[in-house]
This record gives structure tokens, C-alpha cells and sequence, in this order.
């Protein structure tokens, strides 16, 4: 298995999910969601806040929170191991030999359509890119990097001295 501290864009940036789902767009799997956490952390000590936070707000349970998402695993995606292991789409696209779902000639009749279109549309209003039965995989991992450079907080892995990584250092 890759090294996921090295960069973790760089591990699910060409993987797509059985779903349909693009891993590179996913905050947890390319590890924005832990760099957003590393840096707001930053920007807090920096400007002192623990000394003049509200009253009521619990700067040590607030950091707490702050230290488990830096901590949270980076998903490598389910063609790496990742997701729900019990996923069945990952089983019955695997089943079929099909790359994803989208690739699917049955999906009127899918018996996994509703929690696929659950995924789907809770992934598209998370930001996620979530390919189209028309798309290519080509075509569609270049329109949505391109995309998410620019979306966010996944814009985030664009952003370290121009390189493309949002691992935690």
C-alpha cells in the first residue's frame, strides 16, 4: 500500500469508485479535511485565541476535535482497500467486470439503485465530482481536477508552494 502521509492527493487523484464517485475530489481520501484542520489550528495559536476566546467556548475540547480530524485515517478508496467493506456496488460492479456503475446497462433495474443514488446525490451536494453515464474516465478525471482547483475546500491540495499534496506534514 502507498505511503497516504506522502501526499494523499497524489494516492486517489486517478481513482474512481465503483459509484461513480472521483476518490480525488473526496476531503477525507485527499487529505484536505485533515490540512484545513492543521491549519486552522495554526491560525488560532497565531493569533492567541485560547487567551481571549468566549467564555462559554472550550478552547481545550475545540482543540481536541481539531486533533481527531488530523488524526482521522485517510481513505486510500475503495479499489484500494478503502469504504465500506460490505459495499455493494464495489460487489456487484466487481461481479459484473464493469470499472463503475455508470458503466451498468441494468441500472433502471438496479437492485442497489436507491443506495447508489443515495451516495450520488449526498456526494454531489458534499462537492464531490460524481461521473455521468456519458463521461469517459479520461475526460472525466480532467474536467474534475480541473474543476476542483478552483472548489471548495478541495481547492486546498492546490495550494502547498505549488505542488499538488494536502497531507499533513
Amino acid at each position: 500500500m502507498p505511503n497516504l502521509n506522502s501526499c494523499a492527493y497524489e494516492n486517489v487523484k486517478d481513482q474512481i469508485g465503483y459509484c461513480g464517485i472521483w476518490c480525488g475530489s473526496c476531503v477525507v481520501g485527499n487529505g484536505a479535511l485533515r490540512n484545513l484542520a492543521e491549519r486552522f489550528e495554526s491560525v488560532l495559536d497565531a493569533y492567541g485565541f485560547r487567551e481571549w476566546a468566549p467564555k462559554d467556548f472550550s478552547y481545550e475540547e475545540f482543540s481536541k476535535g481539531l486533533a481527531a480530524i488530523r488524526e482521522l485515517p485517510l481513505c486510500p478508496g475503495c479499489r484500494k482497500g478503502g469504504g465500506r467493506e460490505d459495499c455493494p456496488m464495489r460487489a456487484c460492479a466487481a461481479g459484473e467486470g464493469i470499472d463503475d456503475c455508470t458503466r451498468c446497462g441494468q441500472f433502471a433495474s438496479c437492485p442497489h439503485g436507491d443506495a447508489l443514488g443515495h451516495m450520488r446525490s449526498g456526494a454531489t451536494a458534499a462537492c464531490l465530482c460524481v461521473k455521468s453515464y456519458e463521461d469517459s474516465p479520461q475526460e472525466f478525471l480532467a474536467r474534475s481536477e480541473s474543476e476542483l482547483r478552483s472548489r471548495w475546500p478541495s481547492c486546498i491540495i492546490f495550494m502547498e508552494d505549488g505542488r499538488v499534496c494536502a497531507a499533513s506534514r
